[in-house]
């Protein structure tokens, strides 16, 4: 229990709730996070959900003036939907009046979902279910490493393909994303040159002192892109479970040493329900079945439910979400702590980033408290001095 934990917040809504107030809570959380001795506080990107992260970058400039030592970054900004200009300036901006404590994370969601989108409807139509659910689960050292989720499995993709529509400008096309990453390290190193061979500069934005990270899910172009550029990775084990040891696994395989990164350096996320006893945390969680399903039936992140209102999961919405279930970490401290560190044996990760929702804020609170006193985690006084890498 030696290696840092850090927080991916989405500032969720929980019913009968607002987003005025999940803001306030997040801002409330990254506080408590800095004081409980956690290494950085990374704000996720999501649209037309539940959740009050939208404008990560906005809510990361709060979140990075609410605090004073705590890094503070995006988990991940969504590149297909931003300008490389866009992203560098607002990063620049931010740095500006908070220098040397911003992480920029890199994804290529937007890019997938538009891949996904132009081909669910027919690709849906000629696969059977049987051939979409494969594959057994694998347990490692206690972790559950499931069958990959295929997207294809969502019930009704018509609310996500409509956000898609609405996320894009009309007739826009996205930069391929290793292009759009090039870009956005031009603008920072203040090397830009536009295709027509003129230099432009960011400002404020060039020569800031944000650290890169790209994101993944899986052992595909982000993993291979973070190595082969020598830049630091984070996989999504809490998003996909099935496929996010392989990622780390390609990220490794393809690393080369950079002028940032002498040996490949990985975060892998879970989410985590921590509480007193391992039944307090179970009812708390119990709302997070309902939440993903929500998600992966196509209406997008719903309201986080009162677990004292809930009905139970059908056995289809169940199987829907069995692969979150299962590797969702719900326990006392303890009980927690000790599956953490077992995925942490198995992806070998030099960083954990833990996520959780529950109904009540206070809750919350208290589970990253929990943990943080489980794992051992140093108060920031106790910090200064002992470099973490990167």
């Amino acid at each position: 229990m030696t290696v840092p934990l850090s927080i991916l917040d989405l500032a969720p809504v929980s019913a009968g709730s607002s987003p005025q107030q999940a803001l306030r809570n997040s801002i409330e959380l990254a506080r408590r996070a800095e004081e409980w001795g956690y290494h950085r506080f990374w704000l996720a990107e999501h649209h037309f959900a539940q959740v009050a992260s939208s404008a990560s970058i906005t809510l990361i400039g709060q979140v990075a003036a609410a605090t004073a030592r705590i890094r503070v970054g995006s988990a991940a900004v969504q590149v297909g939907y931003h300008t490389s200009i866009s992203i560098v300036e607002a990063f620049g901006t931010v740095d500006a009046l908070h220098p040397g404590r911003l992480d920029l994370g890199l994804g290529r969601s937007a890019h997938r979902a538009r891949q996904f989108g132009a081909e669910s409807v027919r690709a849906r139509n000629s696969r059977p279910l049987d051939d979409i659910v494969r594959g057994r689960t694998e347990v490692r050292d206690g972790v559950v490493i499931p069958p990959p989720f295929d997207p294809l499995r969502i019930t009704d993709p018509s609310t996500f393909l409509a956000g898609q529509r609405a996320l894009f400008q009309q007739g826009a096309q996205p930069a391929e994303f290793e292009d759009q990453v090039a870009e956005i390290r031009a603008l920072l190193d203040g090397t830009y040159v536009d295709p027509e061979g003129v230099p432009l500069h960011a400002v404020p934005g060039e020569g800031a002192q944000v650290q890169l990270w790209l994101f993944g899910s899986s052992a595909g172009a982000s993993a291979e892109l973070a190595g082969r550029l020598g830049l630091p990775f984070a996989a999504a084990y809490h998003v996909s479970p099935g496929t996010a040891l392989d990622a780390v696994a390609a990220y490794r395989a393809a690393f080369q040493p950079s002028a940032l990164l002498a040996e490949p350096y990985v975060i892998v996320s879970a989410d985590v329900v921590v509480a007193a006893d391992d039944a307090t945390a179970e009812r708390l969680a119990a709302p997070y079945g309902h939440w993903v399903h929500s998600i992966r039936s196509g209406a997008g992140a719903a309201e986080f439910a009162d677990p004292d209102t809930l009905t139970p999961l059908t056995p289809d919405q169940r199987r829907l979400v069995a692969d979150r279930l299962a590797t969702q970490l719900v326990g006392a401290p303890d009980t927690v702590a000790e599956r953490l560190a077992a995925l942490q044996r198995v992806s070998d990760a030099d960083e954990l980033l833990i996520t959780g929702i529950t109904h009540d804020h206070r809750d919350r609170l208290e589970s990253h408290r929990l943990l943080a006193e489980a794992w051992g985690l140093r108060r920031p006084q106790a910090l200064m001095g002992a470099a973490v890498t990167p």
